[in-house]
């Protein structure tokens, strides 16, 4: 719970300043990296932090943990796998295994399958990141109890408008160092 709630406030910290949206802030980067560190050796010590074993709010917590631990690809595929077989074995619920592996096909420059990712786009503004089939992608979403991908990007764009989020004033430079970020942390070659 530490682990989330240092995350939680940073993050709100940095959207008080007007500068969640510029990038990967080093210290948020340097959190979510410590935080990925402690998580995963707990995950190594008892398993993957189920809410049967740690109950509901620290199990959540772990999750966002995972979602936020970008710079750690290895670590985002273990518990990607660890997630897989406890929904195979009907031991935890779907939805965390539909956020973490379309984030990861995200940083892996593939399309998503569910639409859960978003990002700045050459227009500024809020859009889903790279996706197969917008027909495809909403029934794999209402499969799931989730809205439509139409209806999730205008509550994506409300928030980061209540956030007073904004987007980069430079697109091509954004994505320039997204992608050599990728790189230097092991997504892409």
């Amino acid at each position: 719970m530490a682990l989330k709630n240092a995350d939680l406030s940073l993050r709100n910290e940095l959207i008080k300043k007007g500068q969640l949206g510029e990038g990967y802030n080093e210290a948020m980067a340097q959190l979510h990296n410590h935080n990925a560190e402690v998580l995963n050796e707990i995950i190594d010590d008892i398993g993957y932090p189920t809410s049967e074993k740690v109950g509901a709010e620290a199990s959540e917590a772990a999750w966002l943990v995972i979602q936020h631990a970008i710079g750690k690809p290895s670590f985002m595929k273990k518990c990607a796998a660890l997630l897989e077989s406890l929904v195979s074995e009907y031991k935890i619920d779907l939805r965390p295994l539909v956020y973490l592996t379309d984030r990861i096909a995200v940083f892996e420059g593939k399309p998503q399958l569910y639409g859960t990712q978003f990002d700045w786009d050459e227009n500024g503004l809020l859009s889903p990141s790279l996706f197969d089939d917008l027909t495809k992608v909403n029934q794999r979403r209402k499969a799931l109890g989730f809205n439509t991908l139409e209806e999730q990007t205008q509550l994506m764009r409300k928030q980061v408008e209540s956030e007073n989020q904004k987007p980069p004033a430079d697109f091509k430079e954004r994505k320039q160092a997204f992608d050599e970020w990728r790189k230097k942390v092991g997504w892409i070659k």
